[in-house]
């Protein structure tokens, strides 16, 4: 009886050596995008729940950080919520040796979200109205550029104190890549950007410290990622769309405006101001991105093995959590993508 339990034993350790490192500690680290930073929280608790050998620590810090960290190698992979630019993805092969692969992970919506005592009206912004307040040309609550949209609402005749991000931020580029699609004003001056020069308003760090500095202000306007709106209770306005619809952000109405999206192979895509009715115009993709060659065995294990997780059992956790899921044909695609790592 003994020899056979400890040849069992041995067998069973055998064979636990044989799967690989998958078996094996692993510590992933990676740095990036706020805007996705709740769905990627309870996604790396999640899978470490699947896999107890497996820890994946995350730095929100903001899109720019990541880019600019997985390009200087200090992390295994980066987080954005803008694709790479052509010249950004040539000086990470400079860096890395090796090209950078984009993963849509899921689709969110950055929202404009206010402090405005005494106002509990969900208000509805114009495009030019949102354009004409970020540039500084809007400057009291009760402009007709806001009232016209907002007839059943009092508003005060109080300044506008507008909050933006102070980082480099995904968030930043979602917002500012709809205005310059939508504002000739907009597109001709601060333009689209992670980081441009704000014409008015304050500066937060990350989209935790813009809604804190927007709780903190009466009177302010901000924009955020639709979760971090819904987390503090605070209110979302709608936004009139390329429909001339005014349509309030949630995984339903992103969803809507990706469906028109045509997938380029290398998955760097815009949907902000997206046709259709039912769309929110200021969705947006976020993306993982990840060096193609990784050199550790057990790193590159992980790494495609999550992607493949986040790809089936991730997606069905998104819409608790205020994101859309990606589409069943992106999820296609992008499983076909992830062989390319080596």
């Amino acid at each position: 009886m003994t020899k056979r339990f400890l040849s069992a034993a041995v067998a069973a350790s055998l064979f636990l050596a044989s799967c690989g490192s998958s078996e094996q500690p692993q510590n992933l680290t990676g740095a990036g995008a706020t805007f996705p930073y709740p769905m990627y929280s309870k996604w790396f608790s999640e899978y470490q729940k699947a896999h107890p050998l497996v820890q994946i620590n995350y730095q929100s810090q903001g899109s720019g950080a990541g880019i600019r960290q997985v390009t200087e190698g200090t992390v295994d992979f980066g987080a954005s919520d803008q694709p790479m630019t052509d010249e950004q993805i040539a000086a990470f092969q400079t860096a890395r040796k090796t090209p950078v692969l984009h993963f849509p992970t899921v689709m969110g919506a950055v929202v404009p979200t206010y402090n405005l005592p005494g106002v509990t009206a969900d208000l509805k912004f114009t495009p030019a109205a949102l354009a004409g307040i970020f540039l500084g040309k809007v400057k009291k609550w009760n402009d007709p550029a806001i009232a016209s949209a907002n007839p059943d609402v009092k508003l005060p005749g109080d300044d506008i104190v507008v909050v933006h991000r102070s980082d480099g931020s995904g968030t930043s580029f979602v917002f500012t890549d709809f205005l310059t699609k939508v504002s000739p004003d907009w597109a001709a001056g601060p333009g689209k950007g992670s980081a441009i020069n704000w014409p008015v308003g304050l500066g937060g760090k990350g989209n935790e410290g813009v809604v804190g500095l927007l709780k903190q202000t009466p009177n302010s306007i901000a924009y955020t990622e639709m979760i971090y709106a819904v987390q503090n209770k605070l209110p979302m306005g709608d936004v009139q769309n390329a429909a001339g619809k005014f349509v309030k952000a949630s995984p339903e109405s992103v969803t809507a405006a990706a469906a028109n999206m045509q997938m380029p192979d290398d998955f760097r895509v815009s949907i902000t101001n997206a046709a259709g009715e039912a769309a929110y115009p200021i969705s947006s993709l976020t993306w993982l991105l990840v060096p193609q060659t990784i050199q550790d065995a057990g790193k590159r294990q992980v790494i495609t093995d999550f992607l493949t997780w986040m790809l089936t059992t991730g997606q069905g956790m998104a819409p608790a959590l205020q994101y859309a899921a990606l589409p069943a044909a992106v999820v296609e695609k992008e499983k076909a993508a992830i062989a390319q790592i080596k």
